[in-house]
């Protein structure tokens, strides 16, 4: 449990350049107080101790402005960067190394039984405001734009933008896990950046086409 706790600690200076010390970490990061509680809500969900488990999972979210359900998985080395608004559901599964930031939401679609929230495999980034719906999974090494909506699944080492959510980079190769999760392709503005060449392309035919009318008359 310890060395566990430790973990948590040093992927904070790994993702976070504003981390100082060890002291301010502990003190004054909620997303790692918020991590810290659910490891014990959940040690005590897996012992079948429902109720003081909701208890400790409910104060966590009024002391830190992030809710994960005792019932969920989280794998070492969770970061949580300005946590307020996240929310993890009961079936949802992250496995090592992954990093998501604030307003994400990892739940269902609705009333479905069993497994119901995404599965996050390791070393996924998911952004600012993203939301992550139904039991679908999220491939290694992949990140979620900020503010996408993900219905499906998404394969290992890819980029996904858009409502809904569209996987826009797939190369077979390790995507470099840093903080430029602002600098990812906008299929949508590039859709519209070619219709715009398009039309104006289409104007200047049309021009030629109306000077030569004239020159005929």
């Amino acid at each position: 449990m310890f060395k566990l706790l430790k973990q948590d600690i040093e992927v904070v200076f790994d993702q976070d350049p504003a981390a100082r010390t060890y002291m301010e970490v502990c003190l004054t990061y909620s997303g790692l107080h918020a991590i810290w509680s659910h490891r014990i809500a959940h040690g005590l969900y897996r012992k079948k101790f429902f109720f003081i488990a909701r208890v400790i999972s409910q104060i966590s979210r009024f002391f830190t402005g992030v809710e994960i359900h005792p019932g969920a998985k989280i794998g070492k080395r969770f970061f949580i960067d300005h946590g307020m608004g996240v929310v993890i559901g009961e079936t949802c599964e992250i496995g090592d190394n992954v990093t998501i930031y604030q307003g994400v939401t990892l739940g269902g679609t609705g009333k479905e039984k069993g497994k119901r929230h995404p599965t996050i495999k390791d070393n996924a980034l998911i952004a600012t405001g993203a939301k992550v719906l139904g039991s679908i999974t999220i491939g290694e090494n992949s990140k979620i734009g900020a503010g996408s909506v993900v219905l499906k699944d998404v394969p290992d080492h890819s980029t996904v933008v858009g409502i809904p959510g569209r996987v826009v980079v797939q190369n077979g190769e390790k995507l470099r896990k840093d903080l430029d999760h602002h600098k990812l392709p906008d299929p949508i503005s590039e859709v519209l950046k070619e219709m715009r060449e398009e039309i104006s392309a289409l104007r200047t035919e049309l021009e030629m086409i109306k000077g030569a009318k004239r020159d005929d008359d």
